[in-house]
């Protein structure tokens, strides 16, 4: 039986740690449908006991409640995370979420997921990430700086460029960045500037910022679906592709696709979903969405929900939010790859259901892994007060991303697993042997 062919709700049953640490038994639960996937990727290598108790669950978990003034002069409560999952590597890494269906389960995991990525790519970092429970949509651009700023305020003392580094993530722009940057460096002007500029990345050019770092995420699933789809007889020239999603990652690994030679034939987002078969220019696209907050209303036919993911495709990538392809969409998919350009993107259920169809998942700890990777590099040119041209970043972004997937493709070949589960035992590899020379304090 495949690693993905185990339910959450078994594993619960049979996981030994899943009975020591007390999970909740929900099957549902996205958390515990992560560590998981790591703890059946443990045992395959027979990670210490020490280590999976320790991943298992999060350093710290930081929950702030704050008020904002909004615009018409009355005040509201916020609720905002931080979690802190693991530093064994270095410090941890993660972004922050605007949404308002952000809840601690899912920051946990989000964390959890962030450390597994640092070690599969090899940046010396673990795993964080943040959220604020808000709708972006229904508030004025004053009013998101004041909860962006008040936000920083609430958890700084939690945070700091060689402790915590936050960055963007869905809901969150380099703007916002800028603002938190901001935020803490005025209230910590003692320090000298550069300190102050790499407590985030992600960060406008302007200020700090990478060239580069707007499409890595993107990019990197491209440069991971270049790197493996020789495997699955596939090339990127001429292939048809689906996009679920048309964010920040959505819109550029489609942008970077056509651009290649793909053609990007069905795109679905929270506004409907359009296809076209002779292509879609994705440029067009990604500015229409900018402009009108979706793909509604863009030239194509429009098509239902589930006909957009019965589209025959080469390669389907959901690049929107977690839990996105269940069983239900499971049996509807036809493509030949799926490259998770989200985090979490396909439940269980949904992974046991694409496992039987034949059909590959690039996990979302290799695939969605540029983000963390070009974040590492702007966290490296502030702090050596160095700047990178754009050559540069993508030549190293592609190094470490095509590094990760031979690590992967070579767990898979040595313990004949599924990708995604041989991914966790490339990252699992690393972080074990980092406690076995650090030992356990105390």
């Amino acid at each position: 039986m495949s690693t993905t062919a185990v339910s959450a709700q078994k594993l619960a049953e049979l996981d030994p740690v899943i009975e020591e640490l007390g999970f909740p038994r929900d099957p549902d639960n996205l958390y515990l449908q992560t560590v998981s996937t790591m703890l059946q990727a443990a045992d395959i290598i027979d990670l210490k006991h020490r280590v999976k108790i320790i991943l298992a669950q999060p350093k710290n978990e930081i929950m702030v409640h704050f008020p904002v003034r909004m615009d018409d002069g009355h005040h509201r409560l916020f609720k905002g995370y931080r979690v802190q999952h693991n530093n064994a590597l270095g410090p941890y890494k993660g972004g922050l979420r605007f949404h308002h269906n952000v809840h601690l389960d899912d920051v946990k995991s989000l964390a959890f997921l962030m450390t597994m990525k640092c070690s599969l790519v090899r940046v010396p970092f673990g795993g964080g990430k943040g959220g604020v429970k808000v709708n972006p949509r229904e508030h004025s651009v004053t009013e998101m700086e004041r909860v962006t700023r008040r936000f920083c305020s609430a958890i700084m003392n939690s945070i700091g460029p060689e402790y915590d580094i936050p960055a963007p993530d869905v809901g969150t722009t380099a703007q916002h960045m800028a603002w938190f940057a901001d935020t803490y460096m005025m209230s910590n002007e003692g320090k000298d500037a550069n300190t102050g500029l790499r407590v985030v990345t992600g960060k406008p050019v302007e200020f700090g910022g990478s060239l580069g770092r707007e499409k890595a995420t993107g990019q990197g699933v491209v440069d991971t679906l270049v790197e493996l789809l020789p495997e699955v007889g596939l090339k990127v020239a001429g292939m048809k592709v689906s996009v679920l999603g048309f964010g920040n990652v959505g819109s550029w690994a489609a942008r970077i696709l056509q651009d290649m030679g793909a053609k990007v034939i069905a795109v679905a987002d929270h506004t409907g979903a359009i296809r076209s078969d002779s292509g879609f220019d994705c440029h067009a696209l990604a500015e229409h969405c900018r402009i009108e907050g979706g793909v509604k209303g863009f030239p194509g036919d429009t098509i239902t929900t589930d006909e957009f993911y019965q589209t025959p495709v080469d390669v389907m990538v959901p690049a929107a939010l977690e839990q996105m392809i269940t069983s239900r969409e499971a049996q509807m998919i036809k493509a030949k790859v799926i490259a998770e350009g989200a985090n979490a993107p396909t439940t269980p259920a949904g992974d046991r259901i694409l496992a039987e169809r034949g059909i590959e998942v690039v996990p979302a700890i290799l695939a969605n892994a540029g983000g963390v990777t070009v974040s590492y590099f702007e966290w490296v040119q502030n702090k050596t007060s160095s700047y990178w041209d754009i050559e540069q970043v993508d030549r190293e972004l592609n190094r470490h991303m095509v590094m990760a997937a031979r690590r992967t493709v070579l767990a898979r070949q040595k313990y004949g697993v599924d990708l995604r589960t041989a991914a966790y035992i490339a990252a699992l590899e690393h972080i074990g042997k980092a406690y076995s020379v650090r030992g356990i304090f105390p």
